[in-house]
């Protein structure tokens, strides 16, 4: 009797995984991710305002990160390498020259080391949040209801 239980729970258990597979969403690789966000990058910028803090940041591999300094502006850094810890590290720091952050000049500190700043851009983030939306909407259309 017990064991039927249990065969009977593992079979359900398995079910559920099996009808749920088709809502879990997929989750981007690092390059996949590191790809959307070069697509919505500006051009090179020759600096990039920084007030002491940012909101958050995001690593996109060993030597691109994105820095939202606002929940609603983010900007696209690249460093020279090698940056090998920043897919692994909880915090970083940047150096700044006077409220502002040069690429060549200032850094994105990791764990006490220093990598130099090769590239700012700018990221469109209201348009690339606006097309993720909408391609949300369309995934959800076309996805069959559920019984």
């Amino acid at each position: 009797m017990r064991r039927a239980y249990r065969a009977l729970l593992t079979l359900a258990g398995i079910s559920l995984l099996v009808g749920c597979q088709g809502g879990i969403p997929r989750h981007e690789s690092q390059s996949e991710l590191r790809e959307r966000y070069v697509s919505y990058a500006g051009a090179p910028l020759d600096r990039m305002t920084w007030l002491g803090h940012f909101y958050s940041w995001e690593s996109l591999g060993d030597n691109h990160l994105v820095v939202y300094t606002t929940p609603s502006d983010a900007f696209l850094l690249t460093v020279t390498p090698p940056c090998n810890d920043l897919n692994f590290v909880q915090s970083i720091g940047l150096t700044s020259t006077a409220g502002t952050v040069y690429p060549r000049l200032d850094s994105v500190k990791v764990k006490g080391w220093r990598c130099p700043i090769a590239e700012i851009r700018r990221i469109d983030y209201a348009r690339m949040r606006a097309d993720l939306r909408a391609e949300a909407d369309r995934a959800s259309a076309a996805a069959p209801a559920p019984r």
